[in-house]
């Protein structure tokens, strides 16, 4: 796990753990946004938002164009 990760995967864990324990409804979204290069920002929303930036290296697979990955499943 890459140390940028980690705060993001907490908060999520915790928020999870809130929302089982509440009693009644409850609502968790994750919105994950394309940055500059090597940049992701994920949005934690759960009545209120979590903003975080995180580093990523893109894989080999994800730099395919799309009709190249279905063809090789198929």
């Amino acid at each position: 796990m890459l140390p940028a990760k980690a705060p993001v995967k907490t908060c999520l864990l915790k928020l999870f753990d809130e929302l089982i324990e509440h009693d009644g409804y409850g609502n968790l979204k994750v919105e994950i946004r394309l940055l500059r290069r090597g940049q992701k920002e994920v949005i934690i929303d759960c009545g209120k938002q979590y903003r975080f930036v995180v580093d990523f290296q893109p894989n080999a697979e994800s730099a395919l164009p799309q009709d190249a990955t279905a063809s090789s499943i198929s």
